[in-house]
């Protein structure tokens, strides 16, 4: 099954004070790190969803993947999904792993294991503990009703809670970890 890996890397940052894909981690763009986490899980192709500081960031970051602009990045991370779920409509992709840039401790190890289970009616999640969390995979039977209920800031996490008997969820907590990073002093450890 070819599974594809979205990258939403669109925000401005707001509370960081700078687009946390133009964010640096071990001397690396933030957004590098995450377009490499995506293709070292298996992830072929990947797509990187961009919107504040778009041209910035092509002409700063070493991508091996494909970028689209989400021209509506303001409106929130829905636009962001929606956008890159769109630009894998021709392709032949079963399922998708999305993934967001300020998710360091997200392994590739993490991303093989949800990529594992990829199937067009597939839906899991990453689990720590008793919590669900990123890296999310959606099988492409579910990317018109998640693109429908992905508004403002909010994801694929309404679909998810509407179709929750049918989320399966993988244990991730003993190879990642999915603690977002919203300050530039929580970013300074290496990336595994």
């Amino acid at each position: 099954m070819a599974v594809a890996g979205v990258l939403l890397a669109a925000g401005a940052g707001r509370r960081y004070g700078m687009p946390k894909a133009l964010a640096r981690r071990d001397g690396r763009l933030m957004v590098e790190w995450a377009a490499d986490t995506l293709r070292e899980g298996g992830c072929a192709p990947v797509v990187v969803v961009l919107g504040a500081a778009a041209e910035q960031v092509r002409a700063e970051a070493r991508l091996d993947a494909t970028t689209v602009d989400n021209v509506d990045w303001a409106t929130g991370m829905g636009s962001s999904l929606r956008t890159g779920l769109a630009s894998l409509d021709g392709t032949r992709v079963s399922a998708a792993v999305v993934l967001l840039v300020d998710l360091p401790g997200v392994t590739a190890t993490a991303v093989r294991r949800l990529a594992a289970l990829a199937a067009p009616d597939a839906l899991v999640m990453a689990g720590y503990g008793d919590r669900r969390g990123h890296p999310v995979l959606l099988g492409r039977d579910h990317w018109a009703g998640v693109a429908a209920l992905a508004v403002g800031d909010v994801g694929a996490k309404p679909y998810l809670s509407a179709h929750a008997a049918a989320v399966r969820v993988v244990p991730c907590d003993d190879v990642a970890d999915d603690r977002d990073v919203d300050v530039p002093e929580e970013h300074t450890g290496s990336h595994a």
